[in-house]
């Protein structure tokens, strides 16, 4: 009996000493790995499994997959899925770089839709269809197996009740330990009582069995040598060179070590330590291993929050340019290859700093449409209106009013230089018709000018031939026919064209002070001449009541030289060509009324002379 109490506390201790080593560590049992809730996403970080590198093998995998009769792989599942729109997501920004570097339109730019994605969406519900149907029969399978446990402990509670037939009943125990072996998953949350509940009535049953010693000792060795055989694999595992497949087939060896009888008493602690030894091996390095990559998927984590930091630190107002938007666009698009270099940050940032890095590019290149469509719009306008400017100087290219079309045409000009950018590739067409109409005038007008110039000179030189013709006259001796030379000249000078612009005024002041000398004179005489004919007249007593009216006359000549006189003191005169062709107008009406009065004034001194 001591015996058996001895037996029964080292196989407490196998218990108690096996299940922490299990648990000690992050990593989930092979066991509870499947036992992965449905809703709960799974990183593609613990994803362990191959994937295919195209999506026809994606594909390919997925049939495989529902036509199976395996269970499925979560991890895998989802797996696949991230790797298919990893790779359609690359095909369309391969595609959309290609568009916009080709001239395209970004706002234009309509991905092609793949004809794959329908048949990998119907592939994934099929797939998914069968996994909750597996999912269903898994957790229905595991109530099943719980209440099969529960029955076999009833069984082995059953023996108890008869001390006395225990050894009777040594054959049933062996058969409902082997049942107990051959069930296997059960509900996660009634595992360990249901193993509790289980060890306590088998170490009950062991404390009241009585067995020869050879019987027992038979039993021991078979147990030893599979807990031994156990031992060995378990130390093998350290040459393992995937420390994730290593951990997990230690999983499996602790759950059949847990489930192997008992060992002779001198060899349990011996045994047993031999095993928590190779298993404490796998387990520091398991431990390094997701400390190692823990750290690595930190570091993923500053790098890929870096990114979004800088994306987001763009001054999207400032950017008002299409270089302006291009060079950021490159820059981005730099920062997208960079992150596909970095690896998985942790499981619970990794699908957030996704989306923070997604929002962020989103959200640059959805402002990034909007200011070309807003472009596009006003590139639009803009050649609208220059079409319009070429319309209306194509109306005009083949004026000869020159003077009034270079002054609109001008006008057109500015008004084109307001207008702002159109498209590139209708920016040189617009323009060249444009600038075809302008040059079409101007180089007709350039034509004309020409010739113009050329008969202005001539018509120059004969105009000052005839103000050196009037210069060289005396009027002294020109005699009775001076006033006849000066009409012939004036005719003469009137039937001459247009003389070069700039040499306008100065020809005709040069003629108007000939006229105005040669006039003078003969008004003078004139004068004279009709004072000696006034003269004669009142001393042949023809006089009469002339005085008079002469008085009349000067008072009416002295108001209108005054009139003139002030008009010319108080008009604010510019310094433009009109205004001084007005001024000297003025100032020859002045002096030929002065000249009235003058002789106004003889002729009422000759009749005070006679009185």
């Amino acid at each position: 009996m001591e015996e058996n109490n001895v037996q029964s506390t080292l196989d407490e201790q196998v218990v108690e000493a096996t299940a922490p080593t299990v648990e000690e560590t992050p990593e989930k049992t092979a066991d509870n790995a499947v036992e992965v809730n449905e809703e709960e996403p799974v990183s593609e970080e613990t994803t362990e499994v191959s994937v295919p590198d195209t999506k026809e093998g994606i594909i390919s995998r997925l049939k495989e997959i529902a036509e199976s009769d395996g269970d499925i792989s979560r991890q895998e599942i989802d797996s696949l899925k991230s790797h298919f729109y990893r790779i359609i997501k690359a095909e369309s920004e391969e595609a959309f770089k290609a568009f916009t570097e080709g001239g395209g339109d970004p706002e234009t730019f309509e991905p092609t839709i793949d004809p794959l994605e329908q048949v990998f969406k119907e592939q994934m519900n099929v797939v998914r269809e069968k996994r909750a149907a597996q999912h269903e029969a898994q957790e229905k399978l595991k109530e099943e197996n719980y209440l099969k446990k529960m029955q076999i402990i009833e069984k082995i509670k059953q023996i108890l009740e008869n001390p006395d037939e225990v050894n009777r009943s040594y054959n049933d125990f062996r058969q409902l330990q082997q049942d107990w072996n051959e069930i296997k998953e059960v509900p996660a949350e009634k595992a360990t009582e249901l193993w509790k509940n289980y060890q306590a009535n088998v170490e009950k049953f062991y404390d009241t069995l009585k067995l020869n010693n050879e019987f027992r000792a038979y039993d021991f060795k078979k147990n030893l040598e599979m807990k031994t055989a156990l031992c060995d694999k378990a130390e093998a595992l350290a040459e393992e060179s995937d420390i994730v497949v290593a951990f997990r087939k230690l999983q499996q060896y602790h759950q059949q070590f847990r489930e192997i009888g008992p060992v002779a008493k001198e060899l349990r602690e011996d045994i047993w330590n031999r095993f928590k030894n190779a298993s404490t091996v796998i387990n520091k390095r398991h431990q390094e291993f997701f400390e190692g990559r823990k750290e690595q998927e930190q570091n993923n984590l500053e790098q890929k929050t870096a990114i979004c930091e800088t994306i987001e630190a763009i001054d999207i107002e400032s950017l008002k340019s299409f270089a302006q938007w291009n060079e950021t666009s490159e820059k981005i698009t730099q920062l997208q290859a960079q992150w596909k270099t970095i690896g998985f940050a942790p499981q619970k940032m990794n699908q957030k700093i996704y989306d923070r890095f997604r929002a962020a590019c989103d959200l640059f290149f959805q402002k990034k449409a909007e200011f070309f469509k807003s472009v596009r719009e006003n590139l639009s306008e803009n050649l609208r209106r220059k079409k319009e400017l070429c319309e209306k100087a194509e109306a005009l290219k083949d004026s000869t009013d020159w003077k009034a079309t270079t002054d609109q045409l001008i006008a057109l000009q500015k008004e084109w230089k307001t207008i702002g950018a159109v498209a590139k590739k209708q920016s040189d067409e617009v323009w060249a018709r444009f600038n075809a109409a302008c040059d079409a005038f101007f180089e007709n007008k350039k034509a004309n000018t020409s010739s113009q110039f050329a008969e202005q000179n001539e018509n120059l030189q004969k105009k000052r031939s005839i103000i050196e013709r009037l210069a060289a006259i005396v009027p002294e001796e020109a005699g009775d026919d001076l006033r006849q030379q000066l009409r012939d000249a004036q005719a003469e000078w009137d039937g001459i064209g247009h003389v070069p612009f700039k040499e306008k005024d100065k020809t005709f002041k040069a003629l108007r002070e000939q006229m105005d000398r040669l006039y003078g004179f003969l008004g003078e005489n004139a004068s004279r001449r009709r004072v000696e004919r006034f003269k004669n007249e009142v001393a042949n007593g023809n006089g009469g009541n002339i005085r008079e009216r002469l008085s009349r006359q000067a008072e009416i000549l002295q108001q209108e030289i005054k009139t003139y006189e002030n008009n010319l003191g108080f008009l604010n005169l510019s310094k433009s060509k009109s205004g001084n062709s007005l001024v000297d107008e003025l100032n020859r009406k002045v002096d030929k009324l002065r000249a009235d009065l003058k002789e106004i004034k003889e002729k009422i001194s000759v009749i005070d002379s006679q009185e």
